[in-house]
């Protein structure tokens, strides 16, 4: 499948996905400091010890930044997760993961990137890169009023 990389991502567009991202990690009481910028390519996230989440939309779809953070902090993912026990609920795991949620929300990340790519084919490709990367194996995502709470 081919793909072209859409270079008409704004100012404004990257301040909105550093925005909504700010929006979902202020309701557990950490925020981002910058965005990263543009893409800077899997070696060098690899190199950095980047986090990542993919959203795609099929063709048609036209799939925007603001779609994605809603599913995984409203929709979806954050109704999943468990602070009791900081993990995600028990169940089937395609129904019940939580993995880009607690990315979003987690404690150390600083900075966040995003790249959006239109493919031929009418689809959208959505990255976001997370530094440092969160998801590390027994620590919580965040701190509350109360502690330490979260998977």
């Amino acid at each position: 499948m081919a793909a072209s990389i859409s270079m008409a991502q704004t100012t404004a567009q990257d301040q909105e996905f550093v925005s909504l991202h700010n929006a979902a990690r202020r309701e557990v009481g950490v925020e981002l400091g910058r965005g990263l910028g543009r893409d800077r390519g899997e070696a060098t996230r690899d190199s950095l010890g980047y986090g990542e989440n993919i959203m795609v939309g099929t063709p048609g779809s036209d799939l925007t930044v603001a779609e994605t953070v809603q599913t995984w902090w409203v929709d979806n993912e954050k109704r999943n997760f468990d602070a009791a026990s900081g993990t995600c609920m028990v169940g089937r795991p395609e129904e019940l993961r939580c993995g880009h949620y607690t990315q979003v929300v987690w404690r150390d990340t600083k900075a966040i990137g995003c790249a959006r790519v239109k493919c031929d084919n009418g689809g959208v490709f959505i990255n976001y890169y997370y530094t440092p990367a969160g998801n590390v194996l027994n620590q919580r995502p965040f701190y509350g009023p109360a502690g330490l709470i979260g998977g």
